[in-house]
């Protein structure tokens, strides 16, 4: 286990993270005044209302509860900045202030935003696809942060990140071994929890936000390296 720090890439086109920055302090406000680590029933509420429940968006499965303040595939958008708790929020939030700056700068502040919500949706819908029937609620911010890790992991494979590795240790290693060690533990875990339809975390929803930011970062590198420049 370990926690990204620092990394040593300097922006070289915008001045300022703005998006990135105002996703991190919604994410922050929504937590603290939607009060949901106040008590298991109001996340509850909060996530059956707000988060992705496969069940009810592909009509397969019961409301969970009475509460329902908007269209199940609004929820594809509004998941991405709900918390189950501190440290759900925290870890989110770390990795995305770490990594996301670059991603933006590399994208513009437009671009980027529509990375980070396309990568979170797109993460939503594969979590749905393999458990359509599930009554679990999913929320967070972790399949949108997973495809800025893949973005990432394309751009900027031979930067140096220092990371604190089993909470303890502080080593500056190459992004490509950070991002992939990160990868590899999700899919193992996901691979590991499969047959476990109430699995607390959706490990399959973080394999499939990196997955979709780096292959469309992939795809669009050649432009977005000519706009960073040498």
């Amino acid at each position: 286990m370990f926690v990204p720090l620092h990394d040593s890439t300097p922006l070289k086109v915008i001045r300022f993270q703005v998006v990135t920055l105002v996703i991190i302090a919604l994410n922050v406000v929504l937590f603290l005044t939607t009060g949901a680590f106040t008590s298991e029933a109001v996340l509850t509420a909060i996530a059956a209302g707000w988060g992705v429940v496969p069940g009810e968006l592909t009509h397969l499965a019961p409301p969970v509860l009475d509460y329902d303040p908007v269209a199940e595939p609004v929820t594809l958008v509004t998941y991405q900045f709900l918390h189950a708790g501190w440290w759900h929020l925290i870890a989110n939030m770390l990795f995305l202030f770490v990594f996301a700056d670059n991603v933006e700068d590399a994208y513009g502040h437009v671009s980027f935003a529509l990375l980070y919500l396309t990568t979170g949706v797109v993460a939503a819908l594969l979590y749905v696809l393999l458990s359509p029937r599930s009554d679990m609620p999913l929320v967070g911010a972790s399949g949108a942060v997973s495809g800025v890790l893949g973005a990432y992991a394309v751009l900027f494979p031979r930067a140096r990140v220092w990371v604190l590795l089993f909470l303890k240790l502080p080593i500056r290693i190459g992004a490509v071994w950070v991002l992939g060690g990160w990868f590899a533990l999700q899919v193992a875990s996901w691979w590991a929890d499969r047959a476990n339809p109430d699995a607390a975390i959706a490990w399959s929803a973080h394999v499939g936000g990196f997955l979709t930011g780096a292959g469309l970062t992939f795809m669009l590198r050649r432009r977005l390296w000519l706009r960073l420049g040498p």
